[in-house]
This record gives structure tokens, C-alpha cells and sequence, in this order.
């Protein structure tokens, strides 16, 4: 691309949405912006944007540019500061994904740590999708299961989470509490709808309880979660988040077989920028306290 201006351009209108918010935050006339978007448009002979009543919005094409505008904005603020020796600013966008399940603890840690640094928008992803961080779509991913592979990614052992099996006290009111798993004979359980989930506590479910008694089935966490809670049956919580609930019965303490690890992600060319340091050192002083 012979033209970096544009692309800046292009890549802050995704961002903002509109012409003249872009115009404000590069500091330019909104007719700027707009031969700009004609003139990358025109070179690339793609569109870029869908154009509407309420602004501009990236198509797919101008999604792939957003993500490499992204994270090349990214490296080129973070040389500037060491070029400048002014790279000790948290400021800018973090963008942290993780899965859906964890948020209750990742959520108040992130408003934390924005509120400690005022000039920094928090972009907070999650579900199963895996992102993509040689192309830009986040700083830091938390992830789950055996340790990430992937090339030019910097991983670092995070936390284990405890798993247990629960069951609400209406459930074991009315169908009693197994001592063992040889008493699961005539209980219901909460599982995942994916047969071949290699979740540790999945796997081990499969092996131990019959599929015809797995009665109330889901492919979200969360939703699992609620089922369990409302008396569906006996399903697998995170130790910390059945200690949030008082009304659980715990049926199966937390097995060494069940503990899901998690990682930080990063990529190798962002990792020692000082905004992904500080965040790193951040949550991983928070996450001492997640875990009873």
C-alpha cells in the first residue's frame, strides 16, 4: 500500500463509524476523510463500506483492512514511543479476548484497570471464537485447554480453575445426593451438547454417566450454568462460581482431572509494548483473589 494516510483513514472510520468522527480524531477536514475513502477504494477497486443514514459501515473487505490497519497503527505508536522515549503512556485501545465463562471475572478486572488509566478504551471480546492476534484482533487472549501452539505467540501459564459437580438443594430435595458415582443410577444431569467436547469434566462425564441421562443439554457455559442452578439436574461449575451461590450443593468435590487451565496470550510483536506489560502484570496480581 503506497499510501499509509489513507489507510489511517479508512481504519479510523471503521473504527468511528462515521466521517466526521474520524475527521475529529485525525484532525482533519471531514472532505479529507472523504477523498481519502474515494481514493483507497478507487486504487484497491474494492468497497470498503456500506454508506447509510447513520454513517459507515466496513464490509467485509474493510473489515480484513481494519484488523492489519490495526495492528500495524499499533507497532508503529509503540516505535514512536521508544523512538521519543515517551512509550510509558497506557493510552489507545486494549482489546482482550476470552471465553464468555470467565467474565464475571475478567469484566470487573478490565474496568479496573481502565479506570486506573483514563485515556485507555477497553475492547472486551468473548466467546468461542479464536482470535486471530498475528492479524490484530486482540492484545491479550485468555485461553483455556492444553497450552496454545500457535507460531510467533508469547504464552504464559495464567490460572487452573477448579471444577466440581453441583446440584440445587430443590433438586436434591426431590431426588436425593449421590454419595458416589455408583449411586448416579436415576439422576439427571446438565452436560454439553457437543458429544465430542474434550473439556476435561466432558470427557469424563461421557465416560461415567449414560447419554440417556444426560437430560438437559446446551452448547453455552452460562446457559448450562442457569439450567444447574434452576434444578435441570447435576452439572459441572467452576468452584468460584458456586461459591457465589449458596443455594448449590456441592455433589463432587473439585478433581485434579477436571481443572481447566488457562493462558495468556500475546503476540510476540506487541508483548513488550508497555500497555500489554502493564495490563499482564495487572490481572495476573487480580486474579490472586479469584479463586476461594
Amino acid at each position: 500500500m503506497d499510501n499509509w494516510d489513507e489507510v489511517r483513514t479508512a481504519y479510523q472510520v471503521a473504527r468511528m463509524g462515521t466521517v466526521s468522527g474520524a475527521a475529529e480524531v485525525l484532525g482533519v477536514h471531514h472532505a479529507t476523510v472523504i477523498r481519502h475513502i474515494d481514493a483507497i477504494e478507487g486504487r484497491l477497486g474494492v468497497k470498503l463500506f456500506q454508506r447509510h443514514a447513520r454513517g459507515y459501515t466496513a464490509t467485509e473487505a474493510g473489515q480484513d483492512l481494519l484488523r492489519v490497519a490495526q495492528a500495524t497503527d499499533d507497532q508503529l505508536s509503540q516505535l514512536a514511543g521508544r523512538l521519543k522515549g515517551q512509550g510509558d503512556d497506557v493510552t489507545g485501545e486494549l482489546v482482550v479476548t476470552s471465553l464468555t465463562t470467565i467474565a464475571p471475572l475478567v469484566a470487573p478486572a478490565l474496568a479496573k484497570f481502565q479506570a486506573a488509566h483514563p485515556g485507555l478504551i477497553v475492547r472486551y471480546l468473548t466467546g468461542d471464537r479464536l482470535f486471530r492476534l498475528e492479524y490484530g484482533e486482540a492484545h491479550v487472549a485468555i485461553r483455556a485447554g492444553a497450552a496454545p501452539e500457535q507460531p510467533d505467540n508469547v504464552v504464559q501459564p495464567f490460572i487452573s480453575l477448579e471444577t466440581g459437580l453441583y446440584a440445587s438443594r430443590a433438586y436434591v430435595a426431590e431426588h436425593g445426593k449421590p454419595d458416589s458415582v455408583a449411586g448416579f443410577d436415576g439422576h439427571s444431569f446438565v452436560g454439553s451438547d457437543d458429544a465430542s467436547s474434550r473439556a476435561p469434566f466432558s470427557v469424563w462425564l461421557r465416560a461415567n454417566v449414560p447419554a440417556e441421562a444426560i437430560r438437559f443439554r446446551g452448547t453455552n457455559g452460562q446457559t448450562l450454568q442457569e439450567a444447574i442452578l434452576a434444578g435441570a439436574g447435576i452439572g459441572f461449575m467452576a468452584h468460584w462460581q458456586a461459591a457465589r451461590h449458596p443455594d448449590l450443593v456441592e455433589i463432587m468435590g473439585p478433581q485434579e482431572d477436571w481443572t481447566s487451565k488457562l493462558w495468556l496470550v500475546t503476540h510476540v510483536d506487541l508483548h513488550r509494548s508497555t500497555k500489554v506489560q502493564s495490563f499482564l502484570s495487572f490481572i495476573k496480581q487480580e486474579a490472586r483473589a479469584w479463586c476461594p
